[in-house]
């Protein structure tokens, strides 16, 4: 999605590099940390901190230990569905990736220490979690909780950068709610508590996946690098203006 917003401000007379890794210049007056993930390299964290401003420099660590608001633990009290997730950020995917590309370039992976790729799983109860799950540093139980519709399932997904914004509900007939599977959409309001997690946890850009679970908002996923679903790709890259706008309103608050 950042690259839609990229070709924007390069329309509107701005100068966008891509830097692949760190180098030994920072030659810009502004940067945005977009390493796709889930804990950003030392060494990239270190080449951002030299730009006058960098965007997302605190989006290091998008774990789900860190991020989501409905982790169980062993023994919770909780008596609804569950779902065994990864604590990797998008089921640890791009860190495969990576360490796909590196080997075939004949390099050292940057991740070594992958597990291997688990799909979701959901389970009626905390009762019915396999033995092992909860000592298990690679995984983490969270309450199953997307909104029930009589046709399916709801999620919302909130994308900003700087003060712009959209959020938006989405109805899938899956119980994994995914933008790219979904019946129909409305737009709606951001709640408080999603605007002071986003706070709290440094997001400048980003898109935040979350639920209303009795009166409450529960983040569930914050991505630092959203892509676009394949079906809606016109929709999102006409959101890219409005997009560039909150981007610019950064740049004008960091002069």
């Amino acid at each position: 999605m950042l690259f839609d917003v990229l070709e924007e401000l390069k329309r509107r007379g701005h100068s966008v590099r891509v830097q692949q890794g760190p180098a030994m210049a920072h030659s810009a007056d502004i940067a945005v940390l977009h390493v796709d993930a889930t804990v950003t390299p030392a060494d990239y964290l270190d080449y951002a901190r030299g730009f006058p401003f960098c965007l997302n420099l605190a989006t290091a660590d998008i774990s789900k230990r860190r991020v989501s608001g409905a982790l169980v633990t062993d023994g919770d009290a909780w008596q609804g569905p569950v779902i065994v997730k990864t604590n990797l950020n998008n089921q640890g995917i791009p860190e495969t990736f990576l360490n796909r590309r590196s080997r075939r370039a004949g390099k050292q992976p940057p991740f070594p220490d992958m597990p291997i790729l688990q799909p979701y799983q959901v389970y009626g109860s905390l009762g019915d979690v396999p033995d092992g799950v909860f000592g298990h540093d690679d995984l983490v139980v969270e309450k199953f909780i997307p909104e029930r519709e009589p046709d399916g399932f709801a999620m919302r997904f909130w994308v900003f950068c700087g003060e712009r914004e959209r959020c938006t509900r989405y109805v899938s007939p899956n119980s994994l709610v995914k933008a790219s599977e979904t019946i129909r959409r409305e737009p709606v309001p951001v709640p408080d508590e999603m605007r002071e997690r986003r706070r709290e946890l440094g997001f400048d850009y980003g898109k935040f996946d979350f639920v209303m679970h009795e009166g409450r908002a529960i983040l569930l996923d914050a991505n630092k690098t959203p892509g676009r679903p394949k079906n809606l790709v016109k929709m999102f890259a006409a959101g890219a203006a409005h997009l560039a706008d909150g981007f610019e309103g950064i740049m004008r608050g960091t002069r």
